[in-house]
């Protein structure tokens, strides 16, 4: 099992490596969630764990499976 803290670094990068797939900000994730900038950004840098609600928001903004999010997390 891997740590919390590495978990949540791998799902970050997932978030962002889509998140520029899409050429998408940071502020336009935010927005089109209904989440704060900053909280987007500690997402993306591992410093939050996000609920299921927020990972599927995430997901369905960024138009991909909350899975498929998951799998390239390599969770």
């Amino acid at each position: 099992m891997q740590p919390p803290s590495r978990v949540a670094k791998s799902f970050g990068k997932a978030v962002r490596e889509y998140r520029l797939q899409k050429g998408m900000s940071q502020q336009v994730l935010a927005d089109k969630c209904g989440l704060d900038i900053s909280y987007v950004g500690q997402i993306e840098r591992g410093l939050r764990n996000p609920t299921l609600g927020v990972i599927h928001a995430v997901a369905k903004v960024l138009m991909v499976k909350a899975s498929d999010l998951l799998k390239k997390a390599n969770l």
